[in-house]
């Protein structure tokens, strides 16, 4: 502000003829200009000519030299003096720079190494081109090609449901079942993979979990649970979502299929349990009742094999086989009686033989007989 008003102060001096404040260049007579006479006196702030010029300033010099933040002085130089060194031979650097720079450009965009687990699709200004194999690779550079690389032999896995949401199907019995399983499933075409399905991972939870409740469906409550049950349904699952993957052309191969997770609800887990151990504990009963009855068929079945060999044995010799069973009959059945029977002359007719056979029995039979 204060520039401006001292521009405008002489300005009007200088149109009005009057004395130049700055003092003029071949000096005065009056004498009243201080420092305006000879080359000793003030410089001249408008001008650029340096201390050799110390004429006064008319409106065109005070106009050419003042830009638009104020006049320009000589030497005082208002941008920046950085200029590039030169090569030898007075040339500039510039083109070798450029070079090097493109150099290195169509180095970055233009050749590529594929590792032994993945392809790397190739696309021309956006449209498929071809599928890099693995190893050395080249292509045009960017933006003209571009290369998208993707491991394709990696496993990738998918949790269903994510953390620990409940995942409730329907059993072919109708019941609830919460169930959380993984996906194993890697690339097995890489541009089907990439231009065949807008969201290929969305893809893939929506027909693993479609492929879950179609196999759970077909299975009851206890399939579900038992470990021959959840196998047969982890191996539909793998098959049905490899069938809709397939017809869709996604480029997708399902590894396996695991169960991690198979209970009932969060609300009935309780009653469930109940149910469990009553069902452990009939099929305890039904395991004692058929380890009772193998016990009394394979008594049955050796007593006939015995019964069999005692047939072979009569069939050869009737009479003494006859006489043989006789005697072992009687030896079984009277050896249960109290009665004792004596063949010959001369013998007593009564014998207290159960008194003494009573004192000759082991002492810990009598407390058996005192209860009878």
């Amino acid at each position: 502000m204060h520039m401006l008003d001292g521009f405008k102060k002489s300005l009007g001096l200088a149109m009005a003829g009057k004395k130049n404040p700055w003092g003029t260049g071949g000096g005065s007579n009056d004498g009243s200009g201080g420092g305006d006479k000879g080359p000793d006196g003030p410089r001249n702030p408008w001008l650029p000519g340096g201390d050799k010029d110390r004429r006064s300033a008319n409106i065109e010099d005070i106009f050419k030299n003042r830009g638009p933040e104020g006049p320009r002085r000589s030497g005082g130089g208002g941008g920046s003096n950085f200029k590039l060194p030169e090569r030898p031979g007075g040339k500039s650097w510039l083109p070798v720079i450029a070079f090097v720079v493109l150099g290195a450009w169509l180095l970055s965009s233009s050749f590529h190494v594929i590792g032994a687990k993945e392809r790397g699709v190739v696309t021309t200004m956006g449209k498929y081109w071809s599928t890099m194999e693995p190893g050395f690779n080249i292509s045009a550079p960017y933006p003209l090609q571009s290369v998208d690389v993707e491991p394709v032999s990696t496993i990738r896995i998918y949790s269903i449901p994510d953390g620990n949401a409940e995942k409730l199907i329907l059993t072919g019995d109708q019941n609830l079942v919460n169930v959380s399983y993984l996906i194993r499933w890697n690339i097995k075409d890489l541009k089907n993979y990439k231009f065949q399905l807008a969201s290929p991972e969305d893809t893939i939870r929506e027909v693993a979990e479609a492929s879950m409740r179609a196999a759970m469906a077909e299975k009851t409550l206890d399939e579900t649970f038992s470990g021959q049950g959840r196998a047969e349904i982890e191996e539909d699952v793998r098959n049905g979502m490899q069938g809709l993957l397939d017809a869709y052309r996604s480029g997708v191969a399902i590894q396996g299929v695991q169960i991690d997770k198979a209970e009932p609800p969060a609300e009935v887990n309780e009653a469930f349990k109940d149910v469990s151990v009553a069902e452990q504990d009939a099929n305890a009963a039904i395991n004692r009742a058929r380890g009772f009855a193998r016990q009394r068929i394979e008594r049955a079945e050796g007593e006939a094999g015995a019964f069999d060999r005692v047939y072979e044995e009569y069939r050869q010799a009737p009479n003494v086989t006859r006489r043989r069973l006789y005697y072992e009959t009687m030896e079984r059945v009277l050896s249960q009686t109290d009665k004792t029977i004596i063949e010959g002359d001369g013998v007593t007719p009564y014998l207290p033989l159960n008194e003494v056979r009573k004192r000759t029995q082991p002492a810990t039979a009598a407390p058996a007989e005192g209860g009878q």
